[in-house]
């Protein structure tokens, strides 16, 4: 006797004119879309803080890198360097110093994202169900949180050393708000960094580069204008510049005028300018960090 067991029915054709949107950011998630994707980026933000408090060296060198350059400059040789529009140099430099939080995290993002690469954990996560993109967004998560810190930290020490905003509540909001934007986005430089060069030695000569001469290339710390005439149209141009610029404008402190456009629409240069960076840093560490 056969007995003849009933055809499996067949799969749900898709909506006409209605195709599967796909996500790369969930690329490699189990089911359960957004909320599981934000469990596991969750996760990993949770893991990436509890190493930061068992180790927190990383974490007190985003602090100590602005704390020291507004204490050096701003407060030592505050009566040593006179700005060519004139003003509180303290107030001057207080931008620079906000700006090099975002700067000083690039270097322990890149070295903690290396670690994973080297140590293995990362082929571990790759051969769990989860997504490939969470580890990436957990770590520039809880770095974003420790770099939220530390601007405050720097903040209540520019207020001891006599920084002041002069143009309102709302302005000044946005000045930080532009300075946690910008900070974001050198944390995803530094995820680029750790999946492009996968090197700690390496991280580790690149990273004092960024962190040090960037900004004393730049309006930072002192005006274009007294540079030499070689370093001048380096320091006018560079990003970091437009946006210590906008910062001043939007906390009415003493700023320098360069000329041209960059000088004269320093948030057209910054939105664009970092939301290129951003778009970049983004694409190129997802796709590189998907690779074994």
């Amino acid at each position: 006797m056969t007995t003849t067991l009933p055809a499996a029915p067949p799969p749900a054709a898709p909506t006409p004119g209605r195709p599967p949107v796909e996500n790369p950011l969930l690329d490699g998630a189990r089911p359960g879309g957004a909320r599981t994707f934000g469990t596991e980026v969750l996760a990993v933000l949770g893991r990436r803080l509890r190493r930061l408090r068992r180790g927190p060296g990383r974490a007190i060198g985003v602090v100590l890198n602005p704390l020291v350059s507004m204490v050096l400059l701003g407060y030592l040789f505050r009566d040593a360097i006179t700005l060519p529009a004139g003003g509180s140099y303290v107030e001057y430099v207080f931008a620079g110093g906000a700006v090099q939080v975002g700067l000083a995290c690039v270097g322990p993002t890149a070295v903690s994202m290396a670690m994973d690469l080297q140590g293995g954990i990362i082929d571990r996560f790759r051969s769990l169900p989860i997504s490939r993109s969470a580890v990436p967004l957990g770590h520039t998560g809880a770095d974003f949180l420790v770099a939220l810190a530390a601007l405050a930290v720097t903040t209540g020490a520019g207020q001891l050393l006599g920084w002041r905003s002069h143009t309102g509540p709302l302005p000044t909001l946005a000045g930080f708000a532009l300075v946690a934007v910008f900070t974001y986005v050198m944390l995803w430089l530094g995820v680029l960094l750790a999946t492009t060069l996968r090197s700690i030695e390496t991280i580790s000569v690149v990273a004092p580069f960024i962190v040090v001469v960037l900004p004393f290339l730049s309006s930072a710390f002192l005006s274009p204008q007294s540079m030499p005439g070689a370093i001048r149209p380096i320091a006018e141009w560079n990003p970091v510049s437009a946006v210590i610029a906008a910062c001043r404008d939007l906390w009415g402190n003493p700023a320098t005028t360069s000329p041209g456009f960059v000088g004269e629409h320093p948030l057209i240069v910054v939105a664009v300018t970092l939301s290129v960076l951003f778009a970049v840093c983004l694409a190129l560490s997802l796709r590189r960090f998907r690779k074994p």
